[in-house]
């Protein structure tokens, strides 16, 4: 693999935390905006994070080279190699915190967990686009923490709205059994407590798979106790190594693949295609775009990734994770950009960047602008939302790609925006004295 690299104001310059925790300096310009990227491209979960990585860095740069920055003022983009790893991860947050940092994106619910106590006393947000802490949705207890566009609630609710559609009801849903398997960690343990109230109040049964993380590779044993229990459905909350080995399992025991249906996360191509001809049918969320065929990403792959800067191989671009990846950095791009205008500052601040992404309104004007019309559902983001529960799609594998299998569907807010309100309460309570929101809202 090549070696990965940071570009900051077009030099090239080399970064990385390594397994020593010990990280190569770079200086911060003073008409810079500074960007850290908590990456991984190694370990057990680089098969997946490589992908992530490579769409972050990329549109970031594409805005350097096309545009000089944003608002006139480059980017400089660094990434901190974390390994999937909470304790480098946090170690990535230390070392690059007091350099201007505006934003982090942990790309590890574990890892955000452990960045969200500092995140108010450093003043500087967290974005988890997708994943983290659900409960991190109530912008009046979590002014530092932004989940937009969906928590992992939200598209536990989709999944189960959606099974209940091919049902002909979520009442029909009743005696039906509908299988879990998941990461044993943080990340898959988040939708539990929604998925199980929802099982409670439409009558199916929850059967449980949790995976551990070292045996990411070997799920001999779940999907023997799958073929067992026959569940009418499998939802998979997976990510790296997982996933593939889950789908080519699947496959194996001859596990109807039009009902299996993965999480945003269990969405890669790398996933579906492990399974050969036999994935075909096999369903995942998402909610950014699919396939190559947006103008920005002929930005990225004409600017960055054709003129060597960039360590993406082209046949990459517009694959479902790479776009996620250019998705979440436009999130960052837009924050920015809304937090110049709100300040009138072209160099900003953390605080000035929680401000932009509380303020953030991607709509279908604003995402055509930026040549990305259709990439994702319009979303906007509130004090007192911070995720907005936005819609999502249901992506099919069509043995060589994916193909969008659903319009948008629109997740069960009546439901998931009370136990969200509630386990914010719990979190606050269980983290005493947690500290009331002081920060003003965007004007």
């Amino acid at each position: 693999m090549k070696n990965i690299k940071q570009f900051a104001l077009g030099t090239a310059v080399a970064l990385g935390v390594g397994l020593s925790g010990a990280m190569t300096t770079a200086v911060q310009a003073e008409d810079s905006n500074y960007v850290p990227l908590l990456t991984y491209r190694t370990g057990p979960y680089a098969g997946s994070g490589i992908h992530i990585a490579n769409g972050m860095h990329d549109y970031l740069q594409m805005l350097n080279e096309r545009d000089g920055g944003i608002g006139g003022v480059k980017l400089a983009i660094e990434e901190c190699e974390t390994g999937y790893n909470a304790q480098k991860g946090v170690e990535c947050y230390e070392a690059t915190k007091g350099k201007g940092a505006l934003v982090y994106n942990p790309y590890s619910t574990g890892i955000t967990l452990q960045l969200i106590p500092k995140a108010g006393v450093d003043k500087i947000p967290v974005l988890s686009m997708g994943y983290g802490l659900s409960a991190a949705a109530v912008g009046s207890t979590f002014p530092w923490i932004f989940n937009v566009p969906d928590t992992y609630w939200d598209g536990a609710s989709v999944v189960i709205k959606y099974i209940g559609e091919q049902e002909g009801g979520l009442e029909n849903l009743k005696g039906k059994k509908i299988g879990y398997i998941f990461l044993d960690a943080g990340y898959g343990r988040e939708p539990l407590p929604l998925l199980e109230q929802l099982a409670e109040k439409y009558g199916f049964e929850l059967l449980q798979y949790p995976v551990p993380g070292a045996e990411m590779q070997n799920q001999s044993s779940q999907w023997l106790n799958v073929r067992r229990d026959r569940p009418d459905y499998m939802v998979m909350w997976g990510w790296g190594a997982m996933n593939p080995t889950a789908v080519k399992e699947a496959v194996k025991i001859r596990f109807p693949m039009d009902k299996f249906i993965g999480v945003w996360w269990s969405a890669g191509d790398d996933d579906a295609a492990a399974g050969g001809e036999g994935a075909k049918g096999y369903k995942a969320l998402n909610f950014s775009g699919v396939g190559p065929d947006f103008p920005a990403l002929d930005d990225i792959k004409k600017l960055v990734v054709d003129a060597g800067k960039s360590s993406t191989d082209a046949s990459s671009i517009g694959s479902t994770l790479y776009n996620r990846g250019v998705l979440n950095s436009v999130i960052i791009a837009e924050g920015i950009r809304t937090a110049q205008e709100l300040t009138g500052k072209k160099v900003i601040t953390g605080e000035d960047m929680r401000l932009g992404l509380e303020a953030l309104n991607l709509d279908e004007a604003r995402l055509a602008e930026l040549g990305l019309k259709g990439f994702a559902h319009p979303m906007k983001v509130t004090c007192e939302d911070h995720a907005g529960s936005n819609p999502v799609f249901i992506q099919e594998w069509d043995g060589k790609k994916w193909r969008q299998a659903s319009d948008w569907i629109e997740p069960m807010t009546d439901v998931v925006r009370p136990l969200l309100e509630q386990a914010a309460a719990e979190y606050a309570e269980k983290n005493a004295p947690w500290p009331a929101r002081t920060e003003p809202c965007p004007n």
